[in-house]
């Protein structure tokens, strides 16, 4: 039920589950061999260009994991040694809450949710394993969005907004779908915190070959939402472990190890080191469900950098940083050091929910913050920065 909180509440990270035909629904014929489901001794696979990925168990959703089931195990950690399955439980038959707006709204009311982020689930497998058919990818990304559109729309009642996809190998095609989304109401798009694929291997987009779509965003004064996603780093740990795929549910204590918080701070560097919040000063990026822990060793090593490479700067990027980029960290996070590196105002509240690694009741957030942090802080925390940089107005408590 509702958590009485006495400021609206603006959840930056929610979850959709994908339909098993969110991604060709809407795709050109030429590409329909691109994306299929088949069945494994019983179970539903999605296949990719000929491949069955095991990214999602099961990448229909009609069975999953119960909402916040492993909050205590990222909190506290398992000192038991419990397997994965163990630390999940008993799943639960998939609800038309996680499936449509409409029924999603009645949720959000019971768990005192005023608006939130939506964000997809499955799609966060698309882009790296596309990522040598540049053409493709963008073709997959718009039916993809096409359909979120039309499932969902990009802003259900004022009080859900879902998160377009823009899929950044080709300059142009990136721009004309930024273009299609905020047309139809998009109010943030997400974007892979990746190397960019492209015909000739993969490159930054802080490089000024991206300066028009950064531009374009900046006139469209929409939010970029960076959110945790397979950014390819299976392929550097492949040269220890041999090939694998990311499986973000089957835990691996080598790749929780060796990939850390790599992909987010490897973003943020491309963004920061090649210029692109200097160049783009009004730019708004969200990192989310990315956590905040890694902002404070971040941001001492920028300094480091900008004290030895000046000349490599044209501000100060710590500055910069704090200007352009805002942070949802975990509830688990050490969010007192967060807060005194980048200040209050630039830190989101975010649940996750409803997946497991997320909060069963996302404004218990509200218990993990400082007890000596004034309400004020609290009420921009838990949904005044997102309102702010999402150019909303100010919603009605529920």
């Amino acid at each position: 039920m509702a958590r009485p909180l006495n400021f609206p509440v603006f959840d930056a990270d929610n979850h959709l589950y994908e339909t098993q035909d969110s991604f060709t629904r809407h795709l050109p014929d030429r590409y329909r061999g691109a994306i299929d489901y088949v069945d494994v001794r019983g179970r539903t696979k999605i296949v990719v260009r000929g491949q069955i990925s095991e990214y999602i168990p099961n990448p229909t959703f009609e069975v999953v994991a119960r909402p916040g089931a492993q909050e205590e195990y990222f909190r506290v950690g398992n000192p038991e040694g419990k397997s994965y399955r163990e630390l999940i439980g008993e799943p639960m038959r998939s609800i038309p809450a996680f499936r449509e707006p409409a029924p999603r709204i009645e949720l959000m009311n019971e768990l005192g949710i005023d608006r939130a982020l939506m964000f997809p689930t499955l799609a966060s497998l698309l882009e790296e394993r596309m990522r040598d058919d540049a053409d493709l990818i963008h073709a997959v990304v718009h039916s993809l969005n096409e359909w979120l559109y039309e499932q969902w729309s990009f802003n259900y009642e004022n009080r859900i907004f879902t998160t377009p996809v823009i899929t950044l190998p080709i300059v142009e095609k990136a721009i004309e779908e930024l273009e299609w989304a905020v047309e139809r109401g998009a109010k943030t798009i997400l974007v892979r915190p990746a190397p960019v694929p492209g015909y000739n291997g993969s490159r930054s987009f802080g490089f000024e070959e991206f300066d028009p779509f950064w531009q374009a965003v900046v006139d469209a004064d929409i939010l970029v939402s960076m959110h945790a996603s397979d950014s390819g780093y299976s392929r550097y740990q492949a040269d220890w472990t041999g090939p694998q795929e990311m499986l973000p549910f089957r835990p691996n204590a080598f790749r929780m190890m060796t990939m850390g918080k790599r992909p987010i701070e490897d973003a943020m560097s491309a963004l920061v080191c090649h210029g692109v919040l200097t160049r783009f000063p009004d730019l708004r990026v969200a990192a989310i469900e990315n956590g905040g822990d890694w902002v404070v060793p971040f941001l001492h090593h920028l300094g480091d950098v900008h004290r030895k490479m000046p000349q490599a700067f044209d501000e100060d990027p710590i500055e910069a940083f704090r200007r352009n980029v805002y942070v949802s960290p975990f509830h688990e996070d050490d969010l007192g050091a967060l807060f005194d590196a980048i200040g209050t105002d630039h830190v989101l509240f975010g649940s996750d929910y409803p997946h497991p690694e997320g909060l069963a009741e996302p404004c218990s957030y509200v218990d993990h913050l400082p007890e000596d942090l004034p309400e004020e802080d609290v009420a921009k925390i838990m949904g005044g920065n997102l309102t702010r940089i999402m150019r909303v107005e100010a919603p009605v408590t529920v």
